[in-house]
Order: structure tokens, then C-alpha cells, then sequence
């Protein structure tokens, strides 16, 4: 299946394979010469019962938005009406604990939110060459997020925002690496992820993990509750962040996500 969720476009494999084939899998349908997506996420059945599907990552990272792709293609086919919404429960990589889609069917496409996993922590991140004295390394367990506050999206900045993404890549141990370059004028964000294990290093149309970062710097730095709209070059996301002094509290991140095709795929990795 393909979808795209604020046109992150996302493949998710439905047949069954060994866990040491998704890389080499996902890496052939990756190409330009393939199916082309951003990303690539398999389909397993839940451990637990309390959940209704199973997302694993190619990379063996989390995503948010593959995780609201699969929530709206779970909902399409348990028949969600128009203006109908549900909640649906997955188990995902990269998360501890179950995560929670509320889907709502807006007639031809879905608009998810999703509550997302909780950073273990926010701290200063300067830069050289590239701090602006408002940066940010947002930490979870399985990725790091760097947020730099710039009102420049040119190519010199996106050239050291890849470095810098590069530079973690190799030396941080996590699946995933994201360097999300924000400018908090306009409230828009250029979206940087390296999955080291596939040697992919994406300029996404848009990113949930990033938008949920995004919040997550925003509520800490604003040290109380922030809700905005963030603008990406696949269209707006939608993050409420919840701090205090326990630190950030909640994170739910929201989006359009359309259903685009289905289909076989011929790989020979």
C-alpha cells in the first residue's frame, strides 16, 4: 500500500517476510526506480491483544507519520463513514508503549492525530557554524532530533543541517537521526531524516516525528503548554505540546493522510 500522509509518502508491506529482509527490501523500493517513497514500514500481527496492528520500520525506527498511514488504512478497511471517527491502537518500532490514532474520515482522505512517544529529555545543542543560540537536541530512545531555529532555508544552511545529520548518524549508535530546520516566524520546517542502516538521507515533504519535536522545543523553551500549526512542503501539520515541571508531558501531532494505491511489487534484493 501506498499513502501519504502530508505527503510523506509511505510504503507499507503487507506480506510477510523474515525481519533481516525489510532493509534490503525497503532499500530497492525506495529507488527512483521502483515504487519511490520516503519511507518503508511492514505490516506484522500485534503481540498484544489490546492492540489492533503491528508497524515495523525498515530502519527499526519510530514514525509517526507511517504510524497515522496505518491507523487511516486500518480505519478505511473496518469501513470508517464520512465525518465517522475512531481510535485505533498500535504497537510500533521504537515505542515502549501502544500508541494511539484517533482517526476521522473527511471525505476522500483521513485526518489523523496521533499521540506520540515522550522525549526522555530537551537540552541546549549549540552548533558551529550553524548556531544560532536557539538550538536543541530532542532525545528519545531510539532517535535524536536537533531543532535549529533559522528564518534561512537556503542551501548553504540545508548543506550544514546535512553535515550535522551525517556527523550523528555515524557516531550516535540510534536508528534514527532528524536535523529539523525551523523558522519560528513563518512556523515553517524544512524536515531532515537519516536512517543510517539504509543509508537514506531524505529532505521529507513533511515529518510527525519532527512536528512532535518541534512542540516538544517550543513547550520546553515556552516552559508551559504551545499549540501551533507547522508549515512543511507537503502541507500543514498540527502539534499540541504540554509541559511543566516535570518537563514535557504530552505531545500529539495531527495530519491529513490520503490512501494513493495498492499493488504488487516485484523486488529481487
Amino acid at each position: 500500500m501506498k499513502l501519504s500522509p502530508t505527503q510523506n509518502m509511505t510504503l507499507l508491506v503487507r506480506s510477510r517476510h523474515p525481519v533481516r529482509d525489510y532493509r534490503p527490501i525497503a532499500a530497492e523500493l525506495l529507488s527512483v526506480g521502483h515504487v519511490h517513497a520516503e519511507q518503508v514500514g511492514f505490516v506484522r500481527t500485534p503481540r498484544s491483544p489490546a492492540a489492533q496492528v503491528r508497524l515495523h520500520m525498515a530502519g527499526d525506527e519510530f514514525c509517526g507519520n507511517a504510524c497515522m498511514a496505518l491507523a487511516a488504512l486500518t480505519a478505511a478497511e473496518l469501513g470508517l463513514g464520512v465525518d465517522d471517527r475512531t481510535d485505533v491502537v498500535l504497537e510500533a518500532s521504537g515505542a515502549d508503549e501502544f500508541v494511539t490514532c484517533r482517526v476521522e474520515r473527511q471525505d476522500p482522505d483521513y485526518y489523523c492525530r496521533l499521540a506520540m512517544p515522550l522525549p526522555l529529555r530537551v537540552e541546549p545543542y549549540p552548533i558551529p557554524g550553524l548556531d544560532t543560540g536557539r538550538s536543541a537536541l530532542v532525545r528519545y530512545r531510539d532517535s535524536l532530533h536537533v531543532v535549529i531555529e533559522s528564518d534561512r532555508l537556503d542551501q548553504e544552511t540545508r548543506d550544514r543541517a546535512q553535515a550535522v545529520a551525517t556527523r550523528l548518524g555515524a557516531t550516535a549508535g540510534v536508528p534514527l537521526i532528524g536535523v529539523m530546520l525551523y523558522d519560528p516566524g513563518r512556523r515553517e520546517l524544512a524536515p531532515l531524516v537519516n536512517v543510517p542502516s539504509l543509508s537514506s538521507v531524505v529532505w521529507e515533504r513533511s515529518c510527525g516525528s519532527g512536528t512532535a519535536s518541534v512542540g516538544a522545543y517550543l513547550a520546553t523553551k515556552a516552559r508551559g503548554p504551545v499549540r501551533t500549526s507547522v508549515h512543511q512542503p507537503g502541507g500543514t501539520m498540527h502539534v499540541q505540546a504540554d509541559h511543566d515541571a516535570r518537563g514535557v508531558t504530552a505531545v500529539r501531532v495531527g495530519g491529513r493522510v490520503a490512501i494513493v494505491a495498492e499493488g504488487t511489487a516485484y523486488v529481487h534484493a
